[in-house]
């Protein structure tokens, strides 16, 4: 193998493919990134969960491929300079890298023992453009569940309806629902569950252009083509919560607010929150004003905020960062807080128009 190509091409691929290459592995060759050489360079990265491979165009000599580690790979891409590289693979896998005066001679690995990457036979196909996929994650993916103790939570739901796509993320203590109708989408009707770790990378990659984004999904793998990178990713199995059934159809008190104003009050208030003290912050829904106060051994904070309706003084207790990341996400300046009573979750949604996003968050039981 032997080709030529600029430094940026070669170490954006690299770095593209090396988030789904495994840190730790019991087959040495998926620690590393498989670098094969045709018409043009293709590097691929796997895990056997995940994989990434992504083409650029490169003036190859003699094709082939080689593996890699990839951590390596990519510090030696780095230090190298600004520049053609010149990557050259003999038969018994010597690797030669060049670049300006640089020059690294690097044993490689069999691409023979790199497992072949899974290869998804789409039974469904949607695409839409990559702003929206890329905007829709950002907005829901903070809800996953950080455990694996409902495996099925660990990644967002994908429900395709009529022209309607609609993303939701629960960890059971707050859910996430963004829903977009993109024009001249391609969409067929499909409901399927995406892991987290997959839709991070999805989200780096996606630019925010109008360049689509072309989903197949089968039975148990999914694959996302974005330009000239190919993410796959397995399928999460289970029963997904009815999210229909578990947000509110109807709300004693709908106040209206800023959204900036409400979570700079509780950014200021949730100050004196730290790890060692979880303490929540109480929420008071009075008339025209929302007051935040939270005790903890620090010492007290309390702020106000005006707002729009009446909540009666209904006080409810909030884990502050579940609160914040909903009001981070949504969009818009100016939102409704929809709550019944103190023991019922607290649903954000628009305050005017089409009700794009629905973030709920449950309440923390006070102490007196």
């Amino acid at each position: 193998m032997k080709f030529k190509c600029e430094k940026y091409l070669i170490q954006n691929a690299c770095q593209t493919a090396s988030r789904a290459a495994a840190s730790k592995s019991p087959i040495p060759a998926l620690e590393g990134l498989l670098i094969s050489a045709g018409a043009g360079v293709t590097v691929t990265g796997y895990d056997l969960k995940k994989g990434i491979f992504t083409n650029f165009a490169a003036d190859v000599e003699r094709a082939g491929s080689v593996v890699i580690e990839a951590r390596f790979l990519n510090e030696m891409l780095r230090r190298l300079p600004d520049g053609i590289v010149s990557f050259e693979c003999e038969e018994d896998c010597k690797v030669s890298v060049k670049c300006g005066r640089s020059k690294y001679d690097i044993i490689g690995i069999e691409s023979a023992e790199y497992p072949e990457i899974q290869k998804v036979e789409g039974l469904n196909k949607l695409s839409l453009p990559q702003k929206i996929l890329k905007s829709m994650i950002n907005d829901t993916i903070f809800a996953i569940a950080e455990t694996d103790v409902r495996p099925v939570y660990t990644g967002t739901l994908f429900e395709i309806e009529d022209g309607k796509l609609t993303l939701v993320s629960v960890d059971g203590y707050r859910l996430a629902k963004r829903t977009e109708i993109p024009e001249e989408a391609a969409m067929e009707n499909c409901t399927f569950i995406v892991p987290g770790s997959a839709l991070a990378d999805i989200e780096r990659i996606c630019g925010d252009t109008s360049d689509e984004v072309e989903i197949s999904v089968g039975d148990k793998h999914i694959e996302f083509k974005i330009g000239d990178t190919v993410v796959i990713t397995r399928r999460l199995e289970g029963d997904f919560l009815n999210y229909k059934k578990a947000i509110p159809a109807s709300f004693k008190y709908e106040i209206k607010i800023s959204r900036s104003d409400f979570l700079s009050t509780v950014d200021r208030v949730s100050l004196i929150v730290d790890e060692k003290n979880k303490t929540p912050v109480r929420v008071i829904f009075g008339d025209g004003m929302i007051s935040c106060n939270c005790v903890t051994p620090i010492g007290k904070a309390e702020d106000v905020c005006i707002c729009e309706g009446n909540g009666e003084d209904l006080l409810i207790g909030f884990n502050d960062r579940y609160l914040k990341d909903a009001l981070k996400a949504a969009e818009g300046e100016e939102i409704k807080l929809c709550v019944n009573t103190a023991s019922s979750p607290c649903v954000i949604v628009p305050a005017e128009g089409e009700e794009k996003f629905t973030y709920m968050v449950l309440p923390v039981r006070l102490h007196a």
